[in-house]
């Protein structure tokens, strides 16, 4: 039974509109360079040579019982899914298919004179020369030396270019260099200048101390001269030319006694002072090793500082009255000891309070957020106990009872997650639960003022801004951040962070700048380690 025909399955093919014989002689040839090379071949090549599917040369040819030619890929390919003729639609199989070797055989002699047309002068050449070409010696030393002539320009040409990249590389690299060695000798200036103020301002110090010291001395010697004077004149004056020899031994012996004493005395204070000096000592060794730690940290600080007061040379800046402004000691020097200074001041922390809310180990005690209040007075606990507890802090530091009574306690629904106390209504305070609820408290109250159920997941981190007191943002494992307004029931943005929020935090001083910190569990999967990262996103 026939199959019906619905036409072959081949690209729409357009038939190109011949050009007028006034355009082909105004422009002859225009065609040739815009038209690729396989096209240029195919002016001089019957259009009956293509294969009426692919529209290329023949490949393969086969003829159809009905009289047509195609490729043998093509005409297969096409049977597969319909049984007629491409060209006329009458009924086909593979079984009509025949190699047609007459179109073969034209269609390589084509190819070869397009080859050949196409060729390079070496190529023709080499087939020349393939061919049995005769040539005579004079003509080979001919080419011979066209060729090495040839051959020569173009490693002078090579050579010339790698030089160019050569020089180019090294104009580069010390241009670079010269950088690097001018911010070395601007950091070895900066320096200079420091260590000769670090030094005046430290032989400054040295005789000021000389001069108390000096100062104490006289104060000690005044005291123990008037004391002297105070217990030798009685005796002198009631001893006379009849005093024994006795008398005035036992008199040498109270006196020796008397600074015997004094001796004693002078040796207790040295070896107090002894040990003080042993315990600053230790104190500075303990201070150096951890500069040393932080070397280079606290190396990138003090250039970056000095780099600034350098680019702003003219600015005055706003300074303390009673700091006495010292020779050559620069604002940025005086800001890097003040860094320096608070790192090295402390060497270890102490607890001086504790608040326990029962069992350690047991869940439902753990706190996951501690927030102070905007004065420091009061502090907030939160977590798995479902319950935001806060406690003053005075009474907590200063009470040394084993259990402390919160002050106020609020209840909640959920399992809290962060606390962000406000920064300026000093009784409103937000949470974040695992639910993905973010709620404004008013502590005084203990109600709530403002629910957020925008979170499709648990909401992890919630900060208040520190410019706007009615803004606040959120982050949950929606992926998420959601920035709020207190006057608004809804979100006032949306950013979609493609990736589980830990953590959001305002800019202390703008409420258009957010920091977000994010947790990719695709790293957790491949490297069994937490990928955090963080960046800065504006809202308007």
């Amino acid at each position: 039974m026939e199959e019906c025909s619905t036409g072959a399955l081949v690209p729409a093919v357009k038939p190109e509109p011949k050009p007028s014989s006034i355009e082909a002689s105004a422009d002859p040839g225009s065609n040739d360079v815009d038209r690729p090379t396989h096209e240029k071949g195919l002016t001089e090549v019957d259009k009956d040579l293509l294969c009426p599917i692919c529209m290329q040369l023949v490949k393969d040819a086969f003829l159809t019982a009905c009289g047509h030619s195609f490729c043998y890929m093509c005409i297969i390919t096409h049977l597969r899914n319909k049984s007629d003729c491409p060209c006329c639609g009458q009924f086909l199989s593979t079984n009509q298919l025949f190699p047609n070797f007459l179109l073969d055989k034209l269609l390589k002699k084509a190819s070869a004179r397009q080859i050949s047309k196409s060729a390079s002068p070496v190529e023709h050449f080499r087939q020349a020369l393939q061919q049995g070409c005769e040539v005579s010696i004079k003509e080979l030393d001919t080419l011979l030396t066209l060729l090495a002539e040839k051959k020569r320009k173009m490693e002078q040409e090579e050579a010339e270019r790698n030089m160019q990249i050569l020089l180019d590389f090294l104009n580069c690299l010390r241009k670079q260099k010269v950088e690097e060695l001018n911010e070395v000798q601007t950091h070895l200036q900066f320096i200079k200048e420091d260590i000769g103020a670090v030094e005046r301002r430290r032989m400054d110090l040295y005789r000021a101390r000389d001069r108390y010291s000096v100062k104490l001395r006289m104060l000690g010697g005044d005291d123990s001269i008037s004391g002297a004077r105070k217990s030798w004149p009685s005796s002198i004056d009631n001893n006379t030319s009849s005093l024994s020899g006795r008398a005035g031994m036992s008199s040498w012996n109270l006196q020796s006694k008397k600074l015997d004493g004094w001796g004693l005395q002078k040796k207790d204070a040295l070896s107090a002072s002894d040990s003080q000096y042993m315990t600053q000592s230790g104190l500075a060794v303990a201070r150096k090793k951890r500069v040393h730690a932080q070397f280079d940290e606290l190396q990138e600080c003090y250039l970056q500082k000095r780099r600034q007061m350098a680019n702003q040379p003219y600015i005055q800046q706003e300074r303390d009255k009673n700091v006495i402004q010292r020779e050559g000691y620069t604002t940025g020097l005086a800001d890097f000891q003040s860094v320096l200074t608070t790192l090295t001041r402390y060497s270890r922390m102490r607890v001086i309070a504790e608040l326990r809310h029962g069992d350690l180990f047991h869940p439902a005690n753990i706190v996951s957020s501690i927030e102070f209040d905007r004065d420091y007075e009061l502090f907030a606990t939160a977590g798995v106990s479902r319950c935001i507890k806060v406690f003053d802090f005075s009474s907590v530091v200063n009470d040394p009872a084993d259990v402390h009574c919160p002050v106020v306690e609020m209840p909640t629904r959920s399992k809290l997650s962060c606390l962000s106390w406000n920064k300026f209504t000093k009784n409103h305070i937000a949470s974040t639960d695992y639910e993905g609820i973010v709620t404004v408290w008013d502590v005084n109250t203990r109600q709530s003022v403002m629910e957020y159920e925008e979170h499709e997941k648990r909401a992890w981190s919630v900060d208040f801004s520190c410019t706007e007191p009615t803004r606040l943002v959120s982050g949950s494992d929606d992926c998420k951040v959601k920035v709020w307004c207190t006057r608004q029931e809804t979100s006032v943005l949306d950013i979609d962070m493609k990736a589980n929020i830990c953590c959001v935090k305002y800019n202390p001083g703008s409420s258009n700048c957010i920091a977000v910190c994010f947790f990719h569990y695709q790293y957790w999967r491949k490297l069994m380690a937490p990928a955090f990262s963080a960046f800065v996103c504006g809202h308007v």
